[in-house]
């Protein structure tokens, strides 16, 4: 792919050269003047250096179809292991508690004792969160 076709005229260019659209990050690591950059002293820019510079967006090492497959089969795999770990949990070995007489209501106090002592734990549960001075 190239910046330029040889029919795209930029009027603003008039004879500046007419560079290839590749990254400086495909270019080797050694022997340049500036290594950081990876260009000779009076090589000319691209006209989006910025976009093509080595500070700029990262080459794709994979094709991006390839990582969307290897991102789908990675998805996949972690909802199958879910779904079989949701279907694969043991059963409760014993039968839950169960009080007689209602659940023992009589023996807690009765029916107007039940909001009571839900308001008196609720205020515990947030003064026990209070700091310590």
């Amino acid at each position: 792919m190239t910046a330029a076709e040889p029919g795209d005229d930029d009027p603003q260019l008039a004879d500046y050269p007419r560079l290839p659209f590749v990254s400086k990050q495909t270019r080797p690591a050694f022997g340049w003047d500036d290594f950081q950059l990876r260009r000779n002293f009076g090589e000319p820019l691209h006209e989006q250096e910025e976009v093509l510079s080595m500070w700029g967006p990262d080459v794709p090492v994979v094709p991006p179809q390839t990582a969307l497959r290897w991102f789908s089969i990675a998805v996949l795999g972690f909802v199958s292991l879910g779904v079989l770990c949701n279907y694969a949990h043991p059963v409760i070995p014993a039968v839950r508690r169960e009080y007689p007489f209602d659940g023992l209501v009589n023996e807690l106090g009765g029916e107007e004792n039940k909001a009571s002592r839900a308001l008196s734990m609720t205020l515990h549960a947030r003064l026990a969160d209070w700091p310590v001075l």
